[in-house]
């Protein structure tokens, strides 16, 4: 039997969070600037449909990407903490989508779904549970 890493806690995971929203903030603003550029220097109007779902597509394929590839976003490598599915290895794409998802529904509920883990024995969050993914500290 193989001992599992134990669960990543919240604040942890937190640090994690604001070293990636960085990171896709300075992403937004550089592909924001572009379009900008593309438009003759005009803004994008309020409202714009399709430019709402490009932001939104960016910041799931930033997040999916990652943690499809090794498990862990940039901000999650400096804090040595990792997404992995039940087996122990990086989610697939159809999880890393739910994962996704459901992190957005964690957030729309004021983030309940993330301080659901200070109650759960298994410090998982909604999202976590929804994509049968753990987060758990990295092996340095």
């Amino acid at each position: 039997m193989q001992l599992q890493p134990p669960a990543a806690g919240l604040p942890r995971r937190f640090a994690a969070a604001c070293y990636d929203l960085l990171l896709v903030g300075g992403l937004l603003m550089t592909t924001s600037f572009i379009v900008v550029i593309a438009l003759g220097g005009d803004a994008v109007p309020a409202g714009q449909l399709a430019y709402q779902l490009f932001l939104v597509a960016q910041v799931a394929g930033f997040f999916i990407l990652f943690w499809c590839r090794a498990g862990q976003t940039l901000g999650m490598r400096a804090w040595n903490i990792r997404v992995v599915d039940l087996q122990g290895g990086p989610p697939r794409f159809a999880a890393a989508c739910r994962r996704f998802a459901a992190a957005l529904l964690s957030l729309a509920a004021l983030g309940l779904g993330f301080f659901w883990a200070l109650g759960d024995p298994a410090r998982r969050t909604w999202h976590d549970r929804f994509s049968h993914t753990r987060v758990v500290t990295a092996p340095r």
